[in-house]
């Protein structure tokens, strides 16, 4: 199918919007059962079961990457800041590493706990870092917690990263920030925030 330039460059900023929008549209209604004590994944199971429409409807999880933030907001700066839509989305993904801050602080005393990140890249089995938001957690962790460790199988770039072992040894919290398969095997036994269900123990925090 043929497209003109400007059909061609709104095909790609629409595509990856919408990619966006899902994933915020997802994490909205994970807060939202999360804040009524009620896990996500559980409903969206449910949601899913014999029911084909709703199979598109996407887990929660840190949506970021180079592209779709930057596509979202560059289709509102070409419709003259005019999408309301967008610009939520962006507020609900962009506000998740927040969020579950917020939710920590509920149930422990930061300023007394090491929380370890798994996962720094933006994405699963990947070592691209760019606009990660597990380095947004890592900044906000860093005013709230007593320590911060972080650890990735993928990433090269980051010298301070801490191999596994001493990460899992010394960490009273854990947050899956890419749900990376080497992570899917671990047993913790501290609390761990898992918005991706990696390892299958739901995602209510």
């Amino acid at each position: 199918m043929y497209l003109e330039p400007e059909e061609a460059e709104l095909a790609k900023l629409f595509t990856n919007t919408w990619r966006y929008i899902k994933f915020a549209t997802a994490n909205q209604l994970f807060m939202m059962a999360n804040d009524f004590g009620l896990d996500y994944e559980r409903i969206r199971s449910a949601i899913r079961h014999e029911y084909p429409r709703a199979d598109d409807l996407p887990g929660a999880g840190f949506a970021a990457g180079p592209c779709l933030f930057k596509d979202t907001m560059q289709l509102a700066a070409f419709n003259n800041n005019n999408f309301q839509l967008g610009q939520a989305a962006v507020m609900v993904n962009e506000g998740l590493p927040l969020y579950l801050v917020s939710r920590l602080e509920r149930r422990h005393d930061l300023s007394e706990c090491t929380v370890g990140i798994l996962g720094m890249a933006f994405k699963a089995e990947s070592d691209d870092i760019r606009s990660s938001l597990s380095y947004k957690l890592k900044r906000i962790l860093r005013f709230k917690a007593k320590a911060v460790l972080t650890h990735d199988p993928h990433v090269t770039l980051d010298p301070d990263l801490t191999d596994l072992e001493t990460v899992l040894r010394n960490s009273d919290i854990l947050v899956i920030g890419a749900p990376h398969e080497a992570y899917r095997c671990l047993e913790p036994t501290v609390p761990v925030v898992d918005v991706w269900d990696l390892l299958g123990r739901g995602v209510q925090v």
